[in-house]
């Protein structure tokens, strides 16, 4: 296992979470066996749960990324999404899955399937690695999570603190690192 931070402590065992992962794509391969799915991974966070994801996956799987931004004015207040990187294919008529890392408070995410919808797909869904809850300020539909988690601020599978450790095969808790996630929505 790579090196955890000082302060930090697993949360979830890589082979808890290579279980989580395999039951998600179970149900993944169900839900889509007829014809395939779209996976948009969110750029950074969701690159390394899409790849082990996809890797269970049995259904035909295509993958787009595209990443985005949040500004706000005020520490912790919602703020302005913009997106960084779109998508380089259309997704009218496909069969659509968000991959996250994490879900939070669910607005940027919100923002961000508002303008998915737009685009015409056949359905359109939201698959995450971790799901916090206890943060959410706006309902979104997690159709496929591995996690629920309390508010604690976690690096590994993708989760970052300061760019550091997302490729930590095992979800981590720091105990104090400010606060602030840098892939949280």
């Amino acid at each position: 296992m790579r090196v955890l931070p000082e302060n930090a402590r697993v949360l979830f065992t890589e082979e808890q979470v290579d279980a989580q992962v395999r039951r998600v794509a179970a149900g993944i391969n169900e839900r889509y066996r007829s014809g395939g799915v779209k996976l948009i991974g969110v750029l950074k966070g969701s690159v390394f749960f899409l790849t082990a994801l996809s890797r269970y996956l049995e259904v035909p799987v295509r993958v787009d990324f595209l990443a985005i931004s949040s500004f706000s004015t005020r520490r912790g207040a919602p703020g302005v999404v913009r997106i960084e990187k779109d998508l380089d294919e259309p997704i009218e008529g496909e069969d659509v899955l968000v991959v996250e890392d994490i879900v939070d408070t669910g607005l940027t995410l919100r923002y961000l399937l508002r303008t998915l919808a737009g685009r015409g797909p056949n359905s359109l869904g939201i698959c995450t690695l971790l799901d916090r809850a206890a943060r959410r300020l706006v309902e979104v539909p997690v159709e496929y999570r591995c996690f629920e988690i309390g508010d604690h601020f976690v690096v590994g599978c993708g989760l970052d603190y300061k760019q550091l450790y997302r490729n930590l095969r095992c979800v981590a808790v720091i105990d104090s690192p400010g606060q602030e996630s840098s892939d949280s929505d």
